[in-house]
């Protein structure tokens, strides 16, 4: 069984009619997305805040009602993925390149629920390597400031060795650590300096995880 598609399709159980909904970006909400779309057309009256133009693109197909910030004061649900999640709930998110968006539709959101499969799931966050969104302008010195935190980096590349460019005209950093033992105080630091736009770390975001097993099972964590 497609253990994304579980954790994805049952997160939707939580959408209600009327709601301002965070559309997510990644394989695992892709399902979620995808579901949505369904519920629409079957009559469910919601509208939703992409946080990536690729999930734009599919919830247009979708036929699924966007609207931007400017139209509402708060966002109900955001439903989205993680490269990364800790007994605690924290998370690394970025692997597809959308953190930034990603972190500001979770933000304003009431509720933030995370939605992957089992692997995602890990005792420390670390393996998986932290994306940081870095301005163009100056990245040799914002990357020198980053490598102090005692990680390897790169930047993010396409086939023809041409940087990735995020959806907002920036690059993006991946770094690598042995572990991060205290994500909370490497999420203020990083942001600290001039240069990092933001970091994938989410600590003390998630409301509520929901993984999906390969067996067919789900299991739901709470805050």
């Amino acid at each position: 069984m497609n253990a994304k598609k579980i954790a994805g399709e049952k997160a939707t159980e939580l959408i209600t009619e009327g709601m301002v909904v965070g559309l997510g970006t990644g394989s695992t909400a892709f399902w979620a997305v995808e579901k949505l779309g369904e519920l629409v057309k079957n009559g469910l009256n919601i509208k939703g805040i992409p946080t990536s133009k690729s999930t734009e693109k599919l919830a247009i197909e979708m036929n699924i009602p966007l609207i931007s910030f400017s139209d509402v004061n708060h966002i109900d649900i955001t439903i989205d993925g993680a490269d990364e999640i800790s007994p605690t709930l924290d998370l690394i998110k970025g692997g597809g390149g959308a953190l930034l968006r990603e972190k500001i539709v979770a933000f304003a959101s009431k509720k933030f629920v995370v939605v992957a499969d089992e692997s995602k799931y890990v005792n420390e966050l670390g393996s998986f390597p932290l994306p940081v969104e870095i301005t163009p302008f100056g990245f040799e010195a914002t990357i020198r400031e980053i490598q102090k935190f005692k990680c390897q980096t790169k930047i993010r590349k396409l086939e023809k060795n041409e940087p990735f460019i995020t959806d907002n005209g920036n690059y993006i950093l991946d770094c690598y650590f042995e572990s991060i033992e205290d994500s909370s105080f490497l999420n203020t630091q990083l942001n600290l300096i001039p240069g990092v736009v933001e970091n994938g770390l989410f600590v003390n975001m998630a409301d509520q995880v929901i993984i999906g097993y390969n067996d067919g099972d789900v299991k739901v964590l709470d805050k």
